[in-house]
């Protein structure tokens, strides 16, 4: 009988800033010749995820590349009686541009695609794998304190990473043979709290501009505390308690169903909020890449299946 060539399943995980890391791996995983015939994604990982299934992701790199201190102020709105702090009419824009159009449905993609996002009254996870894409990719990446929750058919959803990071399952359940997974949050824990410093721009980087912007709220909600006997900051807090709990969520979630190929670039120098390092995260993914290639080609050669 003849063997035919395996599924290969792609799981993006979320981290937020650390996500276009997740764009750098498509690309040095092109390069030698592992193209997924599956994408799962998971917040962030669920943005970059539709821009690749979509035949954009060379669109999108070149405007997340193009991203600055300056140019990232434009998408926060501090108005605290939307739950959140991000424009999301203007982030829209940008996604109907660089990701997919706002009508353009899974049944349109170059690849199957599904994205996670969890249910704020009963914690359930959730999948999206057809109707609107940028319905699933909003629904999947309601970071709390960042983003509203988003109402979708009666349920209240938020981000995908409050219940599986790395959707290894649901690659498998949409018939991967194989997966590849992205875990942005591996080395992250306890590194939040690293002091920044000034970028290219001359500045303190985006977590300092960030701060700036809300001070007129509170002098506590952001940034680190000067006197390491202070408590952290509200920012910090948060930061800290999402990291904390993607990376103990992720260990169960891989321990339980574990990808063929575990892909987990060092990102702990990137903060949370720091989308305006993109030429770094990008630079890592590959990297990452590069490093588990022997391995990658390993688990390729022996895949096939009668």
């Amino acid at each position: 009988m003849k063997k035919r060539k395996p599924r290969i399943g792609l799981a993006l995980g979320s981290g937020s800033s650390r996500g276009w890391a997740h764009i750098g791996i498509i690309e040095a995983l092109a390069d030698i010749g592992v193209e997924p015939d599956i994408v799962c994604g998971c917040s962030v990982g669920g943005v970059v995820g539709a821009a690749y299934a979509a035949g954009n992701l060379a669109l999108f790199e070149g405007w997340v590349r193009s991203l600055n201190r300056t140019g990232l102020a434009r998408f926060i709105d501090v108005n605290l009686s939307l739950n959140g702090f991000i424009d999301q009419p203007r982030l829209q824009r940008f996604f109907d541009k660089y990701v997919c159009d706002s009508e353009m449905r899974f049944r349109d993609l170059d690849k199957i695609f599904a994205t996670v996002s969890t249910d704020l009254v009963t914690g359930k996870e959730v999948w999206f794998t057809e109707e609107k894409v940028l319905e699933a990719v909003w629904a999947s990446m309601g970071l709390p304190g960042l983003f509203p929750p988003i109402q979708y058919q009666g349920r209240w959803l938020v981000d995908g990473g409050l219940v599986n990071p790395v959707p290894v399952s649901l690659c498998r359940a949409l018939g991967a043979d194989i997966v590849i997974a992205v875990n942005l949050n591996g080395d992250v824990v306890g590194k939040h709290f690293v002091a920044h410093v000034p970028d290219e721009e001359g500045g303190e980087g985006m977590f300092a501009s960030f701060r700036r912007t809300v001070s007129a709220y509170s002098q506590n909600l952001f940034g680190p505390p000067d006197n390491k006997e202070e408590p952290p900051s509200l920012f910090e807090a948060i930061s800290g308690s999402i990291n904390i709990t993607q990376d103990r969520i992720t260990r169960s979630r891989l321990a339980g169903d574990p990808p063929d190929i575990l892909l987990s670039p060092k990102l702990a120098h990137i903060a949370l909020m720091e989308f305006h390092r993109a030429d770094e995260a990008i630079a890592e993914g590959m990297d990452c890449v590069v490093r588990l290639r022997s391995e990658i080609e390993h688990v390729m050669r022996g895949a096939m299946i009668r």
